[in-house]
Parts: structure tokens; sequence; C-alpha cells
């Protein structure tokens, strides 16, 4: 079962230096002990039952009672096979390739900042690193399915930082992408409501979080969005000393859905 919530990655600090990562967290979930305890008493199980079967003589397996089950019985005229299932529709075979590329493109204009890895990939252990639990979140990630993860990042202007991730699960693991969205947005409902739904997407969201003023700092304005299509989890960060605009977030999450 699942713990509850750490905090999701803060967008990063645009008064910071542009290549110094700054700090951030994410929600972290841990699998039950008795989970654990259940998996490792059926792995004992199965090491004694193959010592025993090995000591025995093999047994003949029974005659199939219902031969002739393949389809089709012999294979189809080459004329009459069917087509290969385009990318528009088999939206699996647009992000089995080079995930970065489905990433948003960084606007005209638009500097990298050295929060995300040069090449645009992140491993399990660096997507973790600064969770507030990193070892429960990998674990958990990890049994999720997690596969991979591409990120990409950029400065607009003086201070303005966004940072897109698009982090990939198996397609055999069952539900983690929209798994890993909801945990974020089930965080962002006790910080700043429930946010703007996402154009397209089931159930997806934004976020504007209430602005951060401190004594001698600029103000620090923040815009989120958790949103899953297939496979892919969808998290982007907005950063910025002055306000974002729902409009600006929206579109965000919107074209960078429309992409997977």
């Amino acid at each position: 079962m699942p713990v509850s919530a750490p905090a999701p990655a803060p967008a990063p600090d645009p008064s910071a230096a542009p290549d110094e990562a700054p700090k951030r967290r994410r929600t972290g979930r841990t699998l039950a002990l008795i989970a654990v305890a259940a998996v490792l008493g059926v792995v004992g199980g199965t090491a004694v039952g193959y010592g025993i079967q090995a000591d025995r003589e093999p047994t003949a397996l029974p005659p199939l009672n219902q031969p002739g089950l393949a389809h089709p019985a012999k294979p189809l005229p080459e004329g009459q096979k069917p087509a290969p299932l385009s990318a528009a529709e088999d939206r699996g075979l647009r992000t089995e390739g080079d995930l970065r590329t489905l990433l948003l493109p960084k606007p005209p204009g638009a500097k990298k900042v050295g929060i995300v890895p040069e090449d645009g990939w992140q491993g399990l252990a660096a997507y973790v690193d600064d969770y507030d639990n990193p070892s429960e979140a990998f674990e958990y990630l990890l049994d999720s399915g997690f596969r991979r993860v591409a990120s990409s990042a950029w400065r607009t202007g003086e201070y303005k930082i966004t940072q897109i991730n698009l982090v990939q699960f198996r397609a055999d693991s069952g539900q983690g992408a929209a798994e890993h969205a909801e945990d974020q947005r089930r965080f962002m409902e006790d910080e700043s409501g429930y946010g703007t739904p996402v154009k397209g997407s089931r159930d997806g969201r934004t976020y504007l979080l209430p602005v951060e003023r401190k004594a001698g700092y600029r103000d620090f304005y923040q815009a989120r969005a958790y949103l899953h299509r297939g496979d892919v989890m969808i998290e982007i960060f907005v950063g910025d000393t002055r306000k974002i605009s729902q409009e600006e977030i929206s579109s965000l999450a919107e074209r960078q859905l429309e992409r997977l």
C-alpha cells in the first residue's frame, strides 16, 4: 500500500544561478513489509519444490484433446495480410523510439540550463536523488515498472525557467504512469486546490501555486502540470519572478500532450 505524500518537485528557482541545480522534492512511496515478506515466502517455497522435482523421472504430458487450434490454419496469402498499424493508430510506436524527440522544443531565444543531464536522459537513481526518501522512491518506482526519463529545461528572459520530464514505465507494468501522475496531483490538491483540467487529457491538471514572498528576495511564482498518456507520465515545472498565467501553463501541457 502506498504511504502518503511527500512533496513533489518544486519548479527550479529562477533567482538561482542558471547552471545550479536547485533542490527539489518529489513524491516517494514504498511497498508494505507484509507484501515483501509474502514474496520472499513464495521464492523460498519454489526453490524447495525445484529440488524435489529434480530427483524425479520426467512425467510425459497427455496428448492434446483439441488439436488444430492454431489460427489461421495456413499463412494468409501476401495480398491478404493486414497492414501494420501506423503511429497514429498505435501510440506505442511513437514512444518506443527516442523519447527525447517527443519533448517540446525550446522556444526561440531560450537558453539551456544545467538542471538536467546534458544528454537529456535521467536514470532512476538521478530522478529520485532529491526525493524526501530516495531509497523508498527508488524501490516503489522500480516496482511500478519505471523504464526511463527524458528531460529538458530552458531559461527565457532573465529569470523564467521551464522544465519538462517525460517519465516512461514499461508497457506491461499496468498503470505505472497513471498512478505516478495521480500521486503528484493528490499532493497538489493540498497545496493549491484541485487545479485546472488539461484539454485532451482524461484527468491531467495544471496548478498555479501561491506566490512566495521573503524579505530581501524577489517574489517567486510557480506553475506545474501533471498528466499522462499511455505509459508516459508528463510533469512540467515553471518558475519565475513574475506572475505566470493560466494560459501559459495550460498551453505547455496541451502541446506536450499532443506530441505523445
